[in-house]
């Protein structure tokens, strides 16, 4: 069981927004959390990050993709799009 989630931060201000309170903010999402999702990130309730987050990232296989330069951060898990052989728009 890991400890507190690597990937979670509290932040006090998001763009033009300043909070009364830090908000926990997931670094893999890039977004703000629920106070739930919050509890798995602080391995609350006998909640493990690794295991229970379905965004959890391991720091090491991070690293180990940057280095061998397969890291795109702005990479999105979904595959691009390839050309499915139709060409109903195409003149012969």
């Amino acid at each position: 069981m890991t400890d507190d989630c690597v990937h979670l931060e509290y932040r006090r201000e998001s763009g033009d927004r300043a909070f009364e309170t830090p908000r926990a903010y997931c670094t893999v999402t890039g977004s703000f959390v629920q106070p739930m999702r919050a509890d798995v990130c602080n391995a609350r309730y006998g909640l493990d990050p690794e295991t229970d987050c379905e965004f959890y990232v391991d720091p090491d296989d991070e690293l180990d993709a940057e280095s061998d330069g397969k890291f795109d951060a702005e990479s999105t898990d979904e595959p691009d799009a390839e050309p499915d052989g139709d060409d109903s728009g195409a003149t012969e």
